[in-house]
Formats: C-alpha cells, sequence, structure tokens
C-alpha cells in the first residue's frame, strides 16, 4: 500500500468537539493566548468571553511562547493568539513551530509595535491586533473568526493515543475494524484509534460518500479505482472484500454515487 503508513500524522486535536454552525448549536471553541503581560491579557481574555458569550468557549493563558510551546501547543486549540515581542521564544518563532505541525490553526498576533507586523507575514497570520485592544476592532475579528470556524469541513473525531483527534472526512479512504481498534488510512498516512468500530460508522456515515462494504469495513466513495466483483480497489492500490450477499446493492450504491458527482460536474 503506497507510503502512506510511513508519512506521519499531524492533525488537529481538540476535546469535547460537538457539530459546528448547524442546527442553532453552540460552537466550541478553544482558544489559547500567550502573553507576558498579564494585564493584556486578562484584557484579550475579558473580550474572548464576552465577543463568544454565546458560544462553548475555554481559554487558557500562557506567560511566554516556551511555556506554551511546552505544556500547550499539542491540547487542539482552534485560535492562538500570540504576543509577537516575549522573553525567550518570542511570538514569531513559537508561530513558525506551530505551524509546521498544523497548517490550519489560526494564529492572531498582538503586539504594541506596528513595525513587527512584516516580520510576522511569513507564518501566514489571520490577524493582527494592535494593542491597547479596540473593542470595534475585536469584534471584526471575532465575526471573521466566527465565520470561518463554522465553515470548517466535517471531521471524524477519535482518540489516538490518549489524544483527542480530528480528521478531515474528505481524506479519509477507509476505515476497517480491528480487535478493540479501527485502523483509518487518510491522505497523510495511517492510524489506529482507541474506538468502537460502530461509532466510527456513525460519524462517517454523517456523509454521502462513505460506504459499508464488508462487516467492520467501511470506504470513502471519492477514493475508489474501481469495484471489481468481490472486492473493491482504493486509489492507494489497496483492495477491500465486498460483502457477497449485498455485492450487487453495494454497486448499485457507488454508480449511483459516481452518476450524481457527474452531474455535480456538468
Amino acid at each position: 500500500m503506497a507510503d502512506h503508513g510511513r508519512r506521519n500524522l499531524c492533525y488537529n486535536r481538540i476535546k469535547n468537539r460537538e457539530a459546528e454552525g448547524t442546527g442553532g448549536a453552540a460552537m466550541n471553541l478553544r482558544t489559547a493566548i500567550v502573553e507576558d503581560r498579564k494585564p493584556d491579557a486578562e484584557r484579550l481574555e475579558q473580550l474572548l468571553k464576552k465577543a463568544f458569550e454565546n458560544e462553548n468557549i475555554s481559554c487558557s493563558c500562557f506567560a511566554s511562547g516556551d511555556e506554551f510551546l511546552r505544556a500547550g501547543w499539542r491540547e487542539g486549540y482552534q485560535v492562538v493568539f500570540l504576543d509577537i515581542c516575549m522573553e525567550g521564544t518570542n511570538g514569531i518563532e513559537t508561530a513558525r513551530r506551530l505551524r509546521a505541525a498544523d497548517p490550519d490553526l489560526l494564529i492572531v498576533f498582538v503586539t504594541s509595535s506596528p513595525e513587527y507586523v512584516w516580520d510576522a507575514f511569513p507564518v501566514h497570520p489571520f490577524d493582527y491586533l494592535l494593542k491597547p485592544y479596540k473593542e470595534e476592532k475585536f469584534e471584526q475579528l471575532a465575526g471573521e473568526l466566527r465565520r470561518v470556524l463554522c465553515r470548517q469541513q466535517p471531521e471524524l473525531e477519535v482518540r489516538i493515543a490518549r489524544q483527542i483527534v480530528r480528521l478531515p472526512l474528505t481524506k479519509i479512504y477507509y476505515a476497517t475494524a480491528q480487535n478493540h481498534y479501527v485502523r483509518v488510512v487518510t491522505d497523510d498516512g495511517e492510524c489506529r484509534a482507541t474506538a468502537n468500530f460502530a461509532q466510527v460508522q456513525e460519524q462517517l456515515q454523517t456523509q454521502p460518500e462513505f460506504l459499508v462494504c464488508n462487516r467492520g469495513v467501511i470506504i470513502n466513495m471519492s477514493k475508489v479505482l474501481r469495484f471489481e466483483g468481490d472486492c473493491i480497489e482504493m486509489l492507494d492500490g489497496t483492495h477491500l472484500p465486498v460483502r457477497q450477499k449485498d455485492k450487487n446493492s453495494l454497486l448499485a450504491q457507488f454508480t449511483q454515487y459516481q452518476f450524481r458527482g457527474m452531474q455535480r460536474e456538468f
């Protein structure tokens, strides 16, 4: 199977996450503030909680980039507010390390010195906040954050090595049951999740492209190369068995999925 198993996995992590931006449900938002001046950190936390008062927001504060990198960065934050000028590892270097680990993390730089803004550009921050903070500007930023977070793609949430991990559904090839684990293969590699297969199946089947082709096997039909009678060949070269008694029904579902895809293209 290609080289999926040899590549490092790099996924966003978050705990206790519910569906966002659908059905009027409150969005879960985990934020971190990395700021060496306590009054500035407290003011920013106050603005955050006010702007997202109708959401399930949690906010953790760290006094330095080094402290955050040691203790906090793997905890699944969706938004990180970084002071640029700090002792030790400054905000820009902290952001470089975060960006290398998580390309999708939303980083907002905070600074009292506008001249540092251009130095921060290479790490692709979401936005900048100048001190002292203006409530009107922060409300605008909060609105942009909310729109971006609510547009995020559906994800599979599982526990891997004692951490909650989010896997974008569009990247998943297939998942198979393995004793007390579920093996999930994605564009980025493969992982073994501590989960019940039925729970994984329930999450994946919220999207029309996922199909259970056999006991303990669910595939992403957009990652299928061909349907060959007794098995399905995935784009990564893997052959997965088809449940024989349902072969015709499964083939019909796959054909229908392909047809809907062609209709969208034309």
